[in-house]
């Protein structure tokens, strides 16, 4: 479990397809400290298990296995060696819960569609796939690349989400544009309330 509160944005070191897997290494700073193997940490908002761990220099290189599902799901078929990815380790008991319950299970890819400079902001429109836009309200919760957002504005097919400097500046958000791929995962709760108001007699 996580919350979306991303700590750092980690730096994809190598992707190599094997047999089995595909392995992909990323550099962190942060997320690296105190950091075991089989430890669970959300790459991008998609849970992964660190497999293998290197340290270079202050930084851990941590190794992922991931997958041919989970590459196909995600946004990480398109990324490449030196990419950034936004880092967040899994919530502890004891923990701060500051952003929302977010599982880093990929719901679904969304498109950017607008992203632009509004004042000290960001603004950015997301295109998303039908399986997520059913759960989007409103000032509700979503996790866009594992961060968790407030949703401005929802349209037929789309949803726009405000940025703030912080927020930009701090994650993987930062070297996006327009028409790349984003990891969508909707809340929890909206997901929890459409099983049981479905199993609610007639």
């Amino acid at each position: 479990m996580f919350t979306g509160i991303v700590e750092e944005a980690g730096v994809i070191e190598k992707i190599k397809p094997t047999a089995k897997s595909i392995q992909m290494t990323v550099r962190a700073n942060v997320c690296g400290h105190g950091l075991k193997i089989g430890d669970s940490v959300a790459v991008n908002g998609c849970c992964l298990t660190a497999v293998h761990l290197a340290q270079r220099g202050k930084a851990k290189l941590v190794q992922f296995d991931l997958l041919q599902e989970s590459w196909e799901r995600t946004n990480f078929q398109f990324g490449r060696v030196g990419s950034l990815v936004n880092l967040e380790r899994s919530l502890r008991a004891n923990g701060e819960l500051g952003g929302h319950f977010v599982t880093g299970h990929v719901d679904g890819l969304g498109k950017i569609i607008h992203w632009e400079r509004a004042g000290k902001d960001h603004l950015l429109d997301i295109a998303a796939p039908a399986e997520v836009m059913r759960y989007l309200v409103f000032k509700g919760s979503v996790a866009v690349d594992g961060i968790s957002l407030t949703v401005a504005a929802v349209k037929k097919k789309s949803f726009r989400i405000w940025i703030i400097p912080h927020t930009f500046e701090v994650t993987a958000l930062r070297e996006r544009q327009t028409g790349d791929a984003v990891n969508l995962e909707a809340d929890l709760l909206g997901k929890y309330v459409e099983k049981f108001m479905a199993l609610r007699p007639a």
